[in-house]
């Protein structure tokens, strides 16, 4: 899987060289707004894509992430940020192809759940994450979290995606 692709002919020159050595399942990480703008055409020359959700907020608002200043800017549940990420999720879907996401927002067992409702279909977190994870994802429907996806995606700010999500989980 190669790292910080921006452009489709990086993507292009990292399939052929895969190719070359033989390698016979390629993917990418969408990291930049540049790449998340592109995933269709992205995905048409790798098998997956995952989106690495700390890089793309820090790119996509502009906030260096080790910036206590700034920290608001890169929480994962901006809608913005979301909205980047159901831009994947639906090239991902069109294509067929399975996307995932790494980065400290598949270990929030809430955010999990809008994931798994934006389509993400696999979430890469710490092993302590793991269990609550997998029983926050266990206790709900796929529509349920396609609901708060929704909720999550239409608000405007982390905490009223919070909100949202978390007023419709308690209904």
């Amino acid at each position: 899987m190669a790292p910080m692709i921006t452009t489709v002919d990086e993507v292009r020159s990292f399939a052929q060289g895969a190719d070359d050595a033989g390698l016979p399942i390629i993917g990418v990480m969408i990291e930049t707004p540049a790449a998340a703008l592109q995933a269709e055409l992205i995905l048409a020359e790798v098998d997956f894509v995952s989106i690495g959700t700390n890089d793309l907020a820090q790119y996509t608002f502009a906030a260096d992430r080790h910036s206590a200043s700034l920290a608001s800017l890169n929480d994962p549940w901006q809608p913005a940020l979301l909205r980047m990420v159901e831009m994947v999720t639906g090239a991902a879907t069109d294509s067929g192809k399975p996307v995932g996401v790494c980065g400290e927002a598949a270990a929030d067992p809430q955010l999990a759940l809008v994931l798994a409702g934006l389509g993400v279909s696999s979430l890469s977190m710490a092993p302590g994450a793991l269990a609550e994870i997998s029983r926050s994802l266990a206790a709900v429907t796929l529509d349920v979290c396609r609901r708060a996806a929704r909720a999550a995606c239409d608000s405007d700010s982390p905490s009223s995606a919070r909100e949202a999500v978390r007023a419709l989980l308690t209904t």
